[in-house]
Order: C-alpha cells, then structure tokens, then sequence
C-alpha cells in the first residue's frame, strides 16, 4: 500500500506509519503533507480512497473533514469535486433507501461544515427538506402514516448530526437551526408513538401498573440533543481537530451544496384498512429498521460518568464498526477498543453487541458474526472483556423468564458456542440450584439446553468433565449413546426381526429400489400391513444409515422411492416421522438433520412436520425442551427458503426474457435488413445478400428466437412452480395457527379465564426489589453469586401457556413477511372473535399489530 494510502487509512490509530503515537495535530499534518505531495498524480485515486474511508470508517470523520478543509486551501477544485460527489452519494442513498450510508453522509457534510467546507445554510436546508418528508409522511391527510418508520429514520438523521456540529450551528446561524429545532419539535407532537410490542427482548408480564409510559428511542434521542443543549453542546466522545487549524480553516471557500429530493411514497392510498396499515407499516419497518434497542442490564452505576448524549454517540462508533467492518475480524476487532473516547466503555460495548446479538425481528448479520465478534474482543481485551462478558450473561440468566422465546433460543446458541471456544469452561457450581427448580423453570431449561448444545459442538464426554465441579448438573446432560434400533436384537417381535435382516441382506446386496418395493408389496405387506412395512423399513435403513452423515444421505438417495411409496399421504409420513424420532430418541440433532434431509427429498411435507409436532404425545414437552421447536423452525425455514429460491429464479429469468427478445429482435432485424438488399448478379438486380451469409443470418434468428421461447418457458414452468408454493405456503401457515389455537384454547381457559398475562407470576409487589438492595445484587452478580436460587413459584400449566404463547409470536415475528398476504383467511378462519384474547395478542404482537387496532 503506498504511503498517502496508509496515511489515510490510519489517521488517528496508534500504528507504525504515525510512529506509534496518537496526536490528532501531527496525524493530520503528516497526513495533509503526503496527500497534497500526491495530488497532482492520483487526484482521482485519492478523491476515491478518501471518500471510501469516510463513508466504511466513519468514527474518523472528524479528521477526514479536517484534512479536506485544509486541502480545501489548497486545491478548491478537488474539495468541490468530494462535495459533489458526496451530494450524488446521499441523493442515490436517498433514492434506494440506503440508510447507513444516508445517516453517515449526513455526517461528514456536518463534518465538512464545521470545516468550512460548505456553508452551514446548506447543511440546514437539508435538515429542512427531511424535515418537511417526515412530516408529509406522517399527516393523516397528505401521506401515509403507516410509514412512520421513514419519517422518523429522517428525524434521526438530522439529530444525530447534532453531536457533530450542534455548537457550530449555533454559534453561526442560531435562528436558521432554532426553526429547525421547532419544526422536529412540531413533528413529535403529531407522531405516534412507538411501542416496543412485539419486538421487545424481556416481557414485562410482572408490571401490572405502568404509571410511566417510557420513551420511544426518537423521543429519548430528542431528550438527549435536549441535554446536550443546555450543556453548552459540550461532550468528550466527539473529537474537534478543526478547531486546531481554526484560524486557517476559516480562510477556505465554502462551496455551494447542491439541493436533495426525498421520493414521495408511491403507494399512498386514500384511505387505509386496518389490515393494509399493519402490512405497510411492516414493509416500512424492515426497510427502515431501528438501528438499536437497549437492554440495560447492567446497573446505572457502570455508566453514572457518562452523558447522554456520549452514550448514544459511542453506540453510534460501536454500530458503524460492526456494520462496516464485518469482513475483517483483525481490523475490526482494532477499531473497537481504540475508538476515539477518552473514558472506557467495556460495558457499553458488551451490551450494544448483545442487544445486537437479541436484536428483533432479526440482527443486521447473522448471530453466528456476534458470536465471532465476542470471541475476537475476549481475545484483544483478555483483562478486561471476559469478565464483562460474564456479567452479561449472569444478568441476562437471571431475568431469563422474562426473555423473549426467540432471543432466549439465540442466546442458548450464542453461549455454547462461545463456551465451545474457551474450552467449555464456565463456573457452573453457580448455576447448580437450577436442579432444585421444577423441570420447566425457564432458567432449568436453559442450562438443560446449553448443555445439549456444547455437546454437539463436542462430544458427551468432554462436555461432562466440564462440570466436574457440579456433577450434579449430569442430570442435565443429554442422554448418551447412539440410535436406538429396534432391531439390534430378537428379543421383540419374531417376524419384524426377521423381516429386518431380510431387508438389511437385500441392500447390501446392492438390490434396486424396485426390488424392494415388489418384496414389500408380494411379500410383507399382505401378510403383516402396513404398519409393520414401515416400521421395518425405515427402522433398517435408519440403521443402515446410522454410521455417518453420508451414510444417510446415500441410503436416502438410493431407497428414498421405497420410504415415498409406503409413505405416500400425511398420515403416514406422521408415522414416518415418529419413527424417525424413536430411532434417534438420544440424539436431538440427528433427529432433526434427518427429518430435514427427509423434506428435501420430499419424502415428508411440511404439513406432515407440523402435525406430528402439534400430536398428542408432543404437547406436554413444549415448555421443557427446545428440540420440537428445533425441528419445526427447520421445517418453515425450508418452506420459507424455497420461495425466496423462486422469487430469486423468477427475477433473474424475466431479466432474461428481456435480453433474449432484444437479442432476437436484433438477429430478425439483420435477417430482414439482408432479405430487403438488392444484388447484382450476372449484371441483373436480385433480392438478398450472398447465399452463405444468408444462411448464418437465418439459422442465427432461428436460434435466438428458439432461446428466447425456450426462456419464456422456463419462466412460465417457475412461475407455475411459485404459485404453488405461494399455496403450500398458506396452507402451511393457516394449519400452523390452527393447531396453536387448538392446544392453546382449552388449556389457556383452564389456567387464565379471560386473564391477560399482566396477572401471571403473582403479587408485582413481593417481586419488586428495593432501590437500596440494586447495588449489592449487582455486587453479586459480578462475582459470580446470583441471588435468583429460589423457588420458581409459576405452576407448570401456567408455564406451559407461557411458553407456547412466547412461540406463537415469535413465529408471527419471524415469518411476519410470509403471513401478511394471507391474514384476511387467517382472521376468517382461526383468529376469529371466538379465540382467546391471550392467543390473539401473541398473534398480533408478533405482526406488529394491536389487537384493538
């Protein structure tokens, strides 16, 4: 990398290019030295790389924007070229809705005005253009309030720039940014506000009363800059290099910043049904998602130092690194301990990364990334970090009862592979009074889970050395030993044991698929049903296929017709899929791997899955173990992943429709064109080119044009193929909530009447904690002596309901993209008047949608 290049890139860093050192005067001023050296060979070059490290590296922005402020008194002509491609950058990023890179050049165009680079009347004018969007957006009359979403993103927007250049605004133009002040102001009077229902990561079943509605997270920014005001606009987690080179600075010419559009919505119907308003406002919401949603779950004193307002601004560093720099763990890692802060924030960091990790409906990356992420930090921070990390999960543990389903499944995830990392070792002796709680209790569960989890990752053995200090906690462990063949010896049924080793000669005898079928159908199933025919086939080649995973899928690939000719309907796939579970009875992940490579191969519908899940025997184990949920989220996953396979193939097969018809038009075109030309042949005018080319022109045409059909075709065959997967895919939902709704009815009656969950758990009052106590269970958290060790006091049909509920609006939540076009059946047929209210709110809360909406 050559020098300017590395001078860029590592301004303000402790590196070897700036002799180790960080001092933001001589970073810049080495750094202004090599770049003005180098501008009149690579201006292009650096405009790029320049323009690059400020959008993917956007904590340095305040040393970028002083560095072009300085290079704006010497070449006028490259700082106004980085201005207007800044100003095409947030005009693109406005077009598509590009919100990290809308929220980051807003930024550095703050940046650029303390720098002098644009005129701060510039910089209002596109605070007010936003400004005036959102506040369309949201009026009954002239927009679409179900985007909410949108109008509130812009707000953000121009708050989040405040920290940067607040006291410059001012300072310069007091009355212009006052107006703007007034008007976000007027916007929250009109606003809804936003409630967390559906997407919160604690349930807050204990608070019976909430005398205090809490601020949304645009209300608690607002409050933040409100703050921040009245401190002068003083804060330490912005760094203010400009006012270095402020009397040379002030020198430059402020160029002229081009206006921005905000796209009006298209879709702005004159008048919005219930339904219609919960579906766009959850378009709105994935297109543009709130960034952050704070756990707090360490106490006020690990952040008693720190302002408001540089609390949100340091989540705002953490957030751009994770997001920018994800494919990079060396960098990465770097740029999260060194930020440019003058105070720590370990914890902070802990608790941005979880509630990212937690995040709902789902996290910008997928949770394995956090999982990297925590694992790289333990490794930069080792004095530090992993005992923050620890206090993480004692407090998240300790409310685990109150943890989202979904959230608490991500973190069963997260920890065992996190342990998995550091040798399995983890103070379990802590945890131990987990076996005094009853087998349902949420924090019994978890660690039941945990342990199931490492022994994946591992093997059962090691995983039990692990907890040598509390072996006790073995209980916990699942079962060990391998499949659980029916067959392996005669001490059962006679003929099945039989039938079974004639099955087992036949296919390592390599006999065909066909052969087997004729010997089930002549001479098995006549004589002992069907019944024993699949019990005896799928149990052997289960068998068969016990060794490895490639086992299975051979024996699957090479018998999968016998299994899908005695398996042919629902009923029997259920059978087929309780065998499945029998055989593998002590392992829960090879049972789901199985009966998810069985659905690829089609040999089970995902109709079949839920109904097995939802069978009589299955019920009662919803709230003590997560492997039926395993297997049914694996089943919807794969419906859901075969659309979005269809959408894909679809779109890129009209792209080539239309590529295929201009090519064919063009080949008919030079066909026709030669066809027209008139030749003179013998000294007599004839019609069309040279024979030969004639000939290369016309089996070209045909050709393209037998392309261009054969396109079409395969679109019309995927779009066929869509349809019916659109179908499955309702059918799947509607039998999904319909046997939530069956299982739910009469239990939920039984334990709540017509209760609402505010009256779960017991007395509020007996669980409320004394402001003075807050510190000592903070104490003991951190050093490992948790005070949840008593009795879990829900009762099992309380917890089961609990526990279902919690999973019905996760699905709701999770798959919310895939139910929406079919909620109108969905409320005709199962979420009807006659449910119980507690169903319908976990329905709705899932969808984002109030059920007296």
């Amino acid at each position: 990398m050559s020098s300017w290049r590395s001078l860029i890139l590592r301004i303000g860093e402790k590196s070897s290019e700036y002799g180790g050192v960080i001092d933001f005067k001589d970073h810049i001023d080495a750094c202004f030295g090599a770049v003005r050296r180098e501008l009149d060979h690579s201006e292009d070059e650096i405009l790029t790389f320049l323009l690059q490290c400020s959008e993917q590296l956007p904590h340095k922005i305040p040393l970028y924007g002083t560095l072009i402020g300085l290079l704006n008194l010497e070449n006028e002509d490259f700082v106004k070229k980085i201005v207007e491609s800044t100003q095409k950058s947030l005009q693109d990023a406005l077009d598509t809705g590009d919100c990290n890179k809308i929220r980051v050049s807003m930024r550095f165009l703050t940046v650029l005005m303390c720098s002098k680079v644009i005129q701060p009347s510039s910089l209002v004018v596109i605070f007010e253009t936003l400004l005036s969007s959102a506040a369309t957006i949201v009026d009954d009359e002239k927009g679409n309030p179900s985007w909410q979403a949108r109008a509130d993103f812009f707000i953000t927007c121009i708050l989040s720039c405040l920290p940067w250049g607040g006291s410059e605004l001012v300072e310069q133009i007091p009355e212009e940014i006052e107006r703007v002040m007034v008007g976000i102001e007027a916007y929250l009077s009109i606003r809804r506000h936003v409630s967390d229902v559906g997407l919160s990561v604690f349930e807050d079943i204990n608070k019976i009363n909430k005398l205090h509605v809490e601020q949304d997270f645009v209300e608690d920014l607002w409050s933040r800059i409100q703050d921040l005001s009245k401190n002068s606009w003083k804060l330490e987690s912005v760094p203010r290099p400009h006012l270095l080179y402020e009397a040379q600075l002030v020198a430059g010419k402020s160029h002229d910043f081009g206006p921005i559009i905000c796209q009006e919505q298209s879709d702005t119907p004159v008048e919005l049904s219930r339904l219609n308003f919960g579906r766009q406002k959850h378009e709105a919401e994935l297109k543009y998602p709130q960034r952050i949603r704070r756990l707090n779950i360490f106490s006020a004193s690990k952040f008693e130092d720190l302002q408001p307002i540089d609390r949100f601004v340091v989540e705002e560093y953490l957030l751009d690194v994770l997001f920018y720099l994800n494919g990079c763990r060396k960098e990465f890692a770097a740029c999260m301990v060194g930020l440019p802060v003058p105070f720590r924030y370990e914890y902070l960091m802990a608790e941005t990364i979880f509630s990212q990790l937690l995040l709902l409906p789902q996290p910008p990356f997928k949770p394995m990334y956090y999982t990297l992420v925590i694992i790289d930090l333990c490794k930069s921070l080792p004095g530090a970090f992993p005992a923050v990390v620890a206090g993480a999960v004692r407090a998240l543990f300790d409310r685990i009862s109150e943890l989202d389903m979904e959230c608490r499944t991500r973190l069963i995830l997260w920890f065992s592979h996190h342990l998995s990392n550091f040798q399995f070792i983890w103070p379990w002796e802590e945890w131990a009074y987990v076996l005094e709680l009853p087998k349902w209790a949420p924090q019994r569960v978890f660690v039941q889970e945990v342990l199931d989890r490492e022994v994946r990752l591992s093997y059962w053995d090691k995983v039990k050395q692990s907890i040598e200090s509390t072996p006790a906690l073995e209980e916990l462990l699942p079962p060990k030993g391998g499949p659980d063949f029916r067959y392996s010896s005669d001490d059962g049924d006679k003929t099945e044991y039989t039938l079974s080793k004639e099955l087992n000669s036949m296919v390592k005898g390599r006999k065909t698929a066909r052969d087997v079928i004729i010997w089930l159908e002549e001479s098995v199933t006549p004589i002992n049903g069907l019944d024993v025919s699949l019990r005896v086939v799928v149990q052997t080649l289960l068998d068969i296929g016990s060794k490895s995973f490639t086992h299975l899928i051979t024996v699957l690939e090479r018998y999968g017709q016998v299994i899908a000719k005695i398996c042919p309907n629902e009923e029997t796939q259920i059978m087929l899929i309780s065998e499945v579970s029998s055989f593998w009875k002590n392992s829960a992940q090879t049972t789901a791997i199985t009966i998810d490579r069985m659905m690829g191969y089609r040999l089970i519908s995902n109709l079949a899955i839920v109904k097995w899940v939802f069978s009589p025997s299955n019920i009662d184990l919803f709230h003590i173990t997560d492997r039926l949920w395993e297997i049914l989220i694996n089943a919807l996953n794969k419906t859901h992943n075969r659309i979005s396979d269809l959408r894909k193939e679809i779109s890129h097969l009209k792209k080539s429709v239309v590529k295929a018809e201009q090519i064919a038009a063009t080949a008919k075109a030079e066909l026709d064109n030669a066809e027209n030309k008139l030749m003179l042949v013998d000294g007599e005018p004839v019609v069309g080119e040279n024979p030969a080319r004639m000939k290369r022109l016309k089996s070209n045409a045909e050709k393209t044009k037998e392309n261009e059909v054969t396109t079409r075709e395969s679109l019309e065959s995927k779009e066929a193929l869509f349809e019916r997967a659109l179908e499955e895919n309702e059918a799947l939902f509607l039998s999904l909530y319909k046997n939530f709704s069956t299982v739910l009815m009469e239990r939920l009656h039984e334990t709540f009447g017509e209760k609402t969950l505010d009256h779960v758990g017991g007395d509020s009052e007996a669980m409320a904690v004394d402001e003075e106590d807050t510190s000592a269970m903070d104490m003991d958290k951190e050093n490992g002596n948790s005070k949840s060790n008593v009795g879990y006091t829900i009762g099992e049909k309380e917890q089961w309901c609990l526990s279902t509920l919690g999973y019905v609006k996760a699905f709701s939540r999770q798959y919310a993209s895939e139910i929406w076009p079919h909620m109108v059946k969905l409320e005709e047929e199962v979420v009807t008047e006659s449910v119980h209210p507690l169903f319908r709110k976990a329905v709705y809360s899932g969808l984002r949608l109030h059920a007296d909406q």
